[in-house]
């Protein structure tokens, strides 16, 4: 995000690399948000294998491109020093766990019609963040933060009372992604490095549970039609690519920019929910999509207001 603070600051010559690297994150951010919001178009058509068979192979073939990763930048040593570690190992092993359960559920979901609450889990993730953060880090939450939480939490008790239950994958989405966030954000390894360690900790298990159940004749691998083979042999592609991607963006652009690329994912799904999957969508679920939106809305521009007001008193007078 340019601002005029940057455009004085900055030396031309420097001013022309940021530019272009920002430029260069933005395509990265965008891609790994847009290919996150299209992944009901790939695990949809793998809806007859069980959701966590599917993770099983996510996890395993994202260990082969991970590895493939390592080999080719020469970064194995980080992670056989990162396993002599028996706290890093225990962090991430908790990590690991979470990412499971995000990955799973979500796959479970979308397999499952219910896309439309995974869309409300991700447009809860932000707020959900800030909330944590509160609790757990005893981070200050602004007035205007506050507001935004008891909005979302209005919506969320409307959507229960009016659907009888909990919406419990958006919550199961929304607060095992945020508490993964709150792991990661405390942990001593970067993103290839913590992928590594993380898929490494669940391929292990993952492997040999696959191999249980085509012994026992219940796998679904090799016995399916050849694209479906294909597409979970695909999943490690598809799992670790937005990955990079993302990461790549991060590094080239303010978080400020990354935090409003993330609604792009949770509004293509929702659309994609609606339009193509037909998902049920009745006044009741909107006010409560509603609800969620005006608070994302109050959250989004109190942090902008608030970014605003401490770049203006960081310049000289």
């Amino acid at each position: 995000m340019f601002t005029l603070t940057l455009l004085v600051c900055k030396p031309l010559s420097q001013l022309s690399r940021y530019v272009v690297l920002s430029k260069k994150g933005l395509g990265y951010g965008f891609m790994a948000y847009f290919i996150w919001g299209l992944f009901p178009l790939y695990w949809k058509p793998l809806s007859a294998i069980p959701a966590f068979e599917i993770l099983a192979h996510r996890m395993v073939w994202s260990l082969v491109v991970i590895a493939i990763l390592l080999t080719y930048r020469k970064e194995w040593s980080v992670l056989q020093a990162s396993l002599s570690n028996r706290k890093t190992v225990l962090t991430f092993l908790c990590s690991s766990i979470l990412l499971a359960t995000n990955w799973g559920g979500y796959i479970w979901a979308v397999n499952n019609d219910m896309i439309l609450e995974c869309s409300l889990g991700y447009f809860m993730n932000p707020l959900v963040n800030v909330m944590l953060g509160a609790l757990v880090l005893k981070e200050h939450l602004r007035s205007g933060q506050k507001l935004a939480i008891m909005i979302a939490a209005a919506g969320v008790v409307w959507l229960t009372i009016h659907l009888g239950h909990l919406p419990w994958i958006a919550l199961l989405l929304a607060l095992s992604f945020g508490l993964y966030g709150l792991i990661r954000k405390t942990a001593s390894l970067n993103s290839l490095e913590g992928l590594s360690l993380e898929t490494l900790l669940l391929a292990g298990p993952a492997l040999l549970w696959l191999i249980w159940r085509d012994t026992a004749g219940i796998g679904h691998f090799g016995h399916v039609v050849w694209w479906q083979n294909l597409m979970l042999v695909g999943a490690g592609i598809v799992t670790t690519g937005p990955l990079l991607l993302f990461a790549a963006g991060a590094r080239r652009l303010p978080l400020s920019t990354m935090g409003l690329l993330q609604y792009m994912t949770p509004t293509i799904q929702f659309f994609m929910g609606i339009w193509l999957y037909h998902e049920p969508f009745d006044h009741a679920r909107l006010l409560g999509f509603i609800a969620i939106w005006c608070a994302l809305a109050l959250y989004t521009m109190e942090g902008l207001w608030q970014q605003r007001k401490t770049m203006m008193a960081a310049m000289p007078q």
